[in-house]
């Protein structure tokens, strides 16, 4: 990884000149991540897009100046979304920031055909990159906010994008668990049946540039003691994942916000993996430092290439 923390990659891209384009920018949250951003010299100016009299409100009590940021009035969310993906492919913005907007609405604009937000032959899935002081380095939760009930290509195509993405922010071969209930293969349990295929995919070539392992609980992804006691002989991945890849959203979604609630020293960010921009999709109930983390990694995103 190119950085090793939060506070790290901060200072990494302090001076960046980002547009950002925030639909539903009318949300306090939002605004106070744009603060912290601005404060930080992450961004440069933007565009907000919503109820400008509720912007310029929040804003005034957040402590945002809003002399470097256009204001476009929209009362309608839907036309919020679908303005702010027209100005980041007219250039007029870097990425996209999630405000106070339904992401089925927010993502149903970037899926638009005839936005080109899509990378082609990609599917769009859910990368959070968390922190936290349980575990010796940044690692990767998918799919907890896009796709409801992935099949066995969507897996495939969810690991390729965030192995794309790790590889950019600097990991040579991600290592992927595949997270399930159990550790053995259960006919019974899709699940298990989908992992042992993907691990295959990795060992074959259908996934490229990545290890990938399971099915493994979340004590054997994250403790090589514990997989040794569970009798999981050998293997890269346990004690070491980089990438947690989940069942569905039914699982990753409680995943992503448990460890958001509950997990000491917890840092993260939020952003869509698959698409020709960065696009931030935080929670509408993360933290503003959540979402100014997503803007971060955006900015460092946003030069970079998936090495050769």
């Amino acid at each position: 990884m190119k950085f090793k923390n939060y506070d790290e990659l901060m200072r990494m891209v302090k001076g960046k000149s980002n547009r950002i384009v925030v639909p539903g920018a009318n949300n306090a949250e939002a605004l106070e991540a744009c603060k912290i951003a601005d404060d930080d010299g992450l961004i440069s100016g933007g565009v907000f897009i919503g109820d400008a009299a509720a912007i310029r409100d929040m804003a005034g009590k957040v402590g945002l100046d809003l002399r470097k940021f256009e204001l476009v009035d929209c009362k309608d969310v839907a036309e919020m979304c679908r303005l702010a993906v027209s100005l980041v492919k007219e250039g007029r913005g870097d990425f996209l920031v999630k405000g106070l907007v339904d992401s089925s609405l927010y993502l149903k604009a970037i899926l638009n055909k005839e936005a080109g937000m899509v990378q082609p032959g990609k599917t769009l899935n859910h990368f959070v990159l968390f922190e936290t002081a349980h575990y010796h380095k940044l690692f990767v939760v998918t799919d907890s906010a896009i796709l409801i009930s992935p099949d066995l290509e969507h897996k495939r195509k969810i690991i390729q994008n965030c192995v794309d993405m790790a590889r950019m922010l600097g990991v040579a071969k991600p290592k992927v668990s595949v997270v399930c209930p159990v550790e053995k293969v259960n006919p019974k349990i899709q699940s298990t049946l989908d992992a042992a295929e993907l691990a295959k995919m990795s060992q074959d070539g259908r996934i490229e540039n990545a290890i990938v392992e399971g099915p493994y609980d979340i004590y054997i992804t994250f403790s090589r003691k514990l997989a040794d006691e569970k009798g999981i002989k050998g293997g890269q991945v346990p004690g070491d994942a980089d990438i947690l890849l989940l069942p569905d959203l039914d699982a990753a979604n409680p995943v992503y916000k448990s460890i958001t609630f509950f997990a000491e020293g917890m840092k993260s960010a939020a952003l869509v993996a698959g698409a020709t921009v960065p696009v931030i999709l935080p929670s509408r109930t993360d933290p503003p430092q959540t979402k100014a983390h997503s803007i971060a990694l955006a900015s460092f995103l946003k030069e970079q290439k998936v090495p050769a």
